[in-house]
């Protein structure tokens, strides 16, 4: 009967958040994170498409510096982001922990680190060099504008923080768009395609910033993501290969950005 009271909506051991408790939570956890990024995101791609010019024409970047000139203060501010940013991950631990749970139940924790790290790096290997090309055709057909990974000051501190950022940005996301919002939308009675859908659109809205490209090549990651950890019942292998990819993104960037013919700078 435990089990059971688990996953039905209404109630939690020990008598939990009701139905509308729990939609509302959702609603707060994805206002204060990635629900709001997809607006922000949504407003920049329709600033792109009305700007005269092409959407490759136009950049789109990730990691700027904040403090120009300034790289002990611009230090301080990356830092400061990227703390910042994962305060939400630090909410849904806390809503998991209410309903008597933790990150551990969403596959979220140090228990089968090897597990982890190999189905991580597996994935990252397919999905990178399929994502490098689909950008790159995207880009060419006029669907996306140039993503420009990183255009931080050329300082000792430079990888260290992208490797930070892109860490945070795994952690953030996984968490959030997998293992949260995948068990609250089963607890609130959405079927298992129902939930598979608005989380894979999730992902895609908050990268429509980057153009179409962008936005439907995260909604075909967000499908696969789902389904691995659906199959796996982990988060923890998909925050290692989205670190990779990403680490991979703004790292090499940095180090191949001009320096080679195929990869497009702005």
């Amino acid at each position: 009967m435990q089990v059971e009271a688990v996953q039905v909506a209404d109630s939690f051991p020990g008598g939990g958040p009701s139905r509308r408790i729990l939609r509302s939570e959702t609603l707060i956890v994805l206002g204060l994170s990635l629900g709001a990024s997809g607006v922000s995101a949504l407003i920049s791609f329709v600033g792109s498409v009305t700007k005269p010019g092409g959407l490759k024409d136009q950049a789109a970047t990730l990691n700027a510096s904040a403090a120009p000139g300034r790289p002990w203060l611009d230090l301080a501010w990356q830092l400061f982001g990227i703390a910042s940013a994962l305060v939400p991950v630090a909410l849904v631990a806390h809503l998991l922990l209410r309903e008597g749970e933790s990150l551990r139940v969403i596959g979220f924790d140090r228990t089968r680190p090897w597990f982890d790290l190999a189905r991580g790096a597996g994935v990252a290997a397919v999905i990178g060099s399929t994502g490098i090309a689909f950008y790159l055709a995207a880009r060419g057909l006029g669907f996306n504008l140039t993503v420009v990974p990183e255009a931080l000051p050329d300082v000792w501190w430079k990888y260290p923080v992208l490797i930070l950022s892109a860490v945070q940005n795994a952690v953030l996301e996984e968490v959030i768009v997998l293992g949260y919002l995948l068990r609250r939308l089963g607890q609130l009675g959405w079927t298992p395609g129902q939930a598979l859908i608005a989380s894979s659109v999730l992902r895609g809205s908050y990268h429509l910033y980057q153009g179409v490209g962008g936005f439907l090549g995260n909604v075909a990651m967000g499908i696969v993501f789902a389904l691995l950890y659906r199959r796996w019942g982990r988060v923890g292998p998909l925050v290692v290969a989205h670190s990779l990819l990403d680490i991979g993104a703004f790292v090499g960037y940095g180090l191949l950005a001009g320096k080679v013919d195929w990869l497009p700078t702005a």
